[in-house]
Parts: C-alpha cells; sequence; structure tokens
C-alpha cells in the first residue's frame, strides 16, 4: 500500500483478509455502478470512494487487495458475442485457480480455489454467462494479465484517475477460443429457473423482456457486466 492511501481507505481494506472476505465486501458494501455504460473506469481508491464499481472496476480492486495479501494482481478477461465482457480478479491457492468479481448477474462472481487451469475456471462460468435473449454467449478467455506491469505508467493503486489502459489492454491481447461453429450452433438457450436465479440481486434494468420474446437490443461488446 502507498502512502498516498488515506486513513479511511485503509481502514476501508484492513479486514479484507482472505479472497472470500474481499468478495464479500464487493457484494455487500460496493454498488454496482449504474453510470452509463462505458462512461466509467475508476481506479481501487475512487471505488472506495464512490462505493461503486462495475465488473472491470471490482477486479482491479479485488486484485489490490489480495496483492496486500501476497497474491499476484492477476486479471483474467472473458470475452462474449451479443453481451459485454467478463473481468475476474484471479489468485493460486496450492496450485488451484480462484476467482474474486464483481457482477450484477449472481453466477458470474466469485469461485473457490479448486480449478487445475485457467480453461477449467472460464469453464466454470459458460452456464452461468448469458444476455438478456437467454443465449450462452462466452466464447474465449485471456492468460492471467499481472496489473505489475501499470504499476509505473498508470499507478494504478494509488491514482484518482481513471484507469482506462488496463481494460484497453485486456481488450487487444490474445483470447483462447472455447467452441467450435459446430458446437455454437447446437447451443440451447438459458433454462429459465437459471434466468431467473442469475437475475437475483440484479440493479440494472434488463435490456430485453426474456419471457415475452421480444428481440434483443444491441449490447457493446465492451460494456462492463
Amino acid at each position: 500500500m502507498t502512502n498516498e492511501w488515506n486513513a479511511h481507505e485503509r481502514r476501508l481494506l484492513r479486514p479484507l483478509t482472505t479472497p472470500a472476505k474481499i468478495q464479500r465486501f464487493l457484494d455487500e458494501e460496493i454498488a454496482y455502478n449504474q453510470e452509463p455504460h462505458g462512461a466509467t473506469c475508476y481506479s481501487p481508491r475512487t471505488v472506495l470512494r464512490e462505493l461503486a464499481a462495475h465488473c472491470m472496476e471490482g477486479a482491479v480492486l479485488a486484485a489490490l487487495a489480495l496483492r496486500r495479501l501476497g497474491y499476484a494482481p492477476l486479471l483474467v478477461d472473458l470475452e462474449a458475442v451479443r453481451d459485454s465482457d467478463h473481468v475476474l480478479a484471479v489468485y493460486r491457492v496450492n496450485g488451484r485457480w480462484g476467482a474474486v468479481a464483481k457482477s450484477d448477474y449472481a453466477g458470474l462472481r466469485s469461485r473457490e480455489p479448486v480449478y487445475g487451469t485457467i480453461r477449467e475456471l472460464a469453464m466454470s462460468y459458460f452456464e452461468h454467462y448469458y444476455n438478456p435473449a437467454g443465449e450462452k454467449t462466452l466464447r474465449a478467455y485471456s492468460k492471467p494479465v499481472s496489473l505489475a506491469r501499470f504499476d509505473r505508467s498508470l499507478r494504478w493503486m494509488s491514482t484518482l484517475d481513471e484507469i482506462w489502459p488496463i481494460p484497453g489492454y485486456l481488450c487487444e491481447i490474445p483470447h483462447t477460443q472455447i467452441l467450435t461453429r459446430p458446437m455454437e450452433r447446437t447451443l440451447a438457450r438459458t433454462d429459465t429457473r437459471l434466468y431467473e436465479a442469475g437475475r437475483v440481486g440484479g440493479v440494472c434494468a434488463p435490456l430485453f423482456n426474456w419471457k415475452h420474446g421480444a428481440s434483443i437490443q444491441k449490447v457493446s461488446l465492451r460494456r462492463p457486466r
């Protein structure tokens, strides 16, 4: 933690002594950022001042909190079609991967560190990753990206400026595809119960009337989830 953090900010982070406590903090203390899509990319300090974050902002705050516990500050980008990307703060325990994440969808949040590879971790989100039309939209994942690469150029842990270079970099790096074209063509829509369960606690207005089968509105591929 740098000397630029004030006492209040330090006090908020001090109890976050495990990944589970970091996730609980994101779920219970940080509201979902409902600013217009793509309007903000808060730094961790700004998230703590606003007490609001979308998935990108929440993941960076989680990476900082994990770094305080001795983990590397790693992000993984999940890439979707006809939907927005999702960003995870990932960590390893005994060689197994887990994740902390902020989302307006219940099934896209944390994962326990039980996954042997990043692919296994990414695939655990597949059935829970759907757009307002009920389409399963996850298609690719990135390798873990260390935010240490931005320590000097962006000072992401201490700045109050927005941190757009981080999502910009995540959008540019190679991603590993998880489906073939034939696999995509046979995908079923999300089950009604899973769809509704995933929206429990969601605060963003739906873009689509799923039950009545209205056509999906255009969704930005880079909109925070």
